[in-house]
């Protein structure tokens, strides 16, 4: 059976001799380095995929996947539109909303509002902010009763909770004989919900539809209906499909446009972060450069004498090129085992850490999200591992190509 010289003598390159400890010392220190890279890379990856899920999960819990709304005015027969959009095999359910801004007051306490003005019975199908309600009624809005629900941070603002008044101001004044005068209502708070978004819990009043109606005049319209997709993805996609289909006189909008900054600088940071620590690889990649510069400075002598037995150049280069990849590839595979297992434990190992050091890395009371979510994506696994081998590989390829340009009459000369 015929072997391979060149993967032969580069394997048996890569073990430890008796004279070239320190050669071997600094491979392994390659290989830690190139653990250490890609473990790192997978574990804060995870995690961020895992804090973009989250965030997406909260502002999308209260936000609509998709919205229709009229291009002027407001949005007349909305059932009608509603039955038209949701026959849409991909649009789960639509809801009407009406909204508004005003201002609360409740004494000498003023807060700007969003006032959401909902139908409860389908306000749950598109969102679930009617499920975080931490004080208050089970079914907390009902027309005719002028009743609101407030988010955590504008009650506590406002100093108010279950059961007190208070007032809302709208902005569409009416005129009077004595001049225009601000649309005043007194509410009964029925409600406190926590979202454990500050953007939501001190911004939004939830008050029922018809109220919301009769307190801005909306002459029975209402400012467009919140569709919930079957996939979020592809909520692009089903809105221009809708936008084709219901015609100009409508306006479609969804996620992705209504919040692109945020998403996108989520993504400009996840890139970053990848560019950060790829870093750490490549200065492990360089210990390899050092590492065959002084095999290939070892072994001159031993290449020569391959090269006089007829060991063609590229089979030499061949030899230096398989002990680096062995490094790149020991690496790579160790560094990818640990940062999937992290990846998947993180959550459990991030605690315990935490009690062991008796601290806490993202305080409650600061933090929106508290915890360390991870969401581990197989691509981003194999682009890590990928990207690190190619490193390795590349670091290779100098080394050798000096080794493969031996001379070896210049080599023997001396031996």
């Amino acid at each position: 059976m015929i072997r391979p010289v060149a993967l032969l003598v580069g394997l048996r390159y890569t073990r430890a001799r008796r004279r070239n400890h320190f050669v071997s010392f600094i491979s392994g220190v390659s290989i830690l380095g190139i653990t250490v890279g890609v473990w790192a890379l997978i574990t804060v990856l995870s995690v961020m995929n895992g804090f973009e899920r989250e965030l997406r999960e909260r502002i999308l819990s209260v936000a609509s996947h998709a919205t229709v709304s009229a291009r002027n005015g407001w949005l007349q027969d909305w059932p009608e539109l509603t039955r038209t959009v949701t026959g849409h095999p991909k649009v789960l359910s639509g809801a009407p909303f009406i909204y508004g801004q005003g201002l609360l007051t409740r004494a000498n306490a003023v807060s700007g509002a969003l006032i959401r003005g909902v139908l409860p019975e389908h306000e749950s199908e598109v969102s679930t902010i009617l499920e975080h309600l931490k004080a208050g009624e089970q079914n907390p809005l009902s027309a005719g009763d002028w009743k609101i629900v407030l988010g955590s941070q504008l009650a506590q603002s406002l100093g108010v909770g279950v059961g007190d008044r208070v007032t809302l101001i709208a902005p569409k004044g009416k005129i009077t004989p004595a001049g225009l005068l601000p649309r005043m209502r007194r509410f009964e708070v029925s409600a406190i919900f926590e979202m454990d978004m500050y953007e939501y819990d001190s911004g939004i009043a939830l008050i029922h539809l018809d109220d919301a109606a009769q307190l801005l005049e909306t002459g029975g319209g209402v400012t467009g209906v919140r569709l919930r997709l079957e996939e979020i993805y592809e909520a692009p996609l089903i809105s221009a499909e809708l936008q084709q289909s219901l015609g100009g006189a409508f306006r479609l909008s969804d996620w992705t446009r209504e919040h692109a900054n945020f998403f996108t600088a989520l993504k400009i940071e996840r890139r970053v972060m990848f560019v950060i620590l790829l870093l750490i690889i490549a200065v492990a990649a360089f210990n390899i450069v050092s590492t065959l510069v002084m095999v290939v400075t070892d072994k001159r002598a031993d290449v020569a004498i391959l090269r006089t037995l007829g060991l063609p150049p590229l089979h030499v280069m061949a030899v230096f090129i398989v002990q680096g990849v062995v490094i790149g590839f020991g690496g790579t595979l160790v560094g990818g085992v640990l940062g999937v297992v992290t990846a998947l434990n993180v959550e459990t190992l991030v605690p315990w850490v935490e009690n062991l050091l008796g601290i806490e890395f993202f305080p409650a009371s600061v933090y929106v999200i508290s915890d360390f979510p991870a969401e581990l994506r197989w691509p981003d696994v194999y682009l890590i591992s990928g990207v690190s081998f190619l490193i390795c590989l590349a670091a290779t390829l100098y080394p050798a190509w000096r080794a493969s340009r031996t001379q070896p009459a210049e080599a023997l000369r001396y031996e």
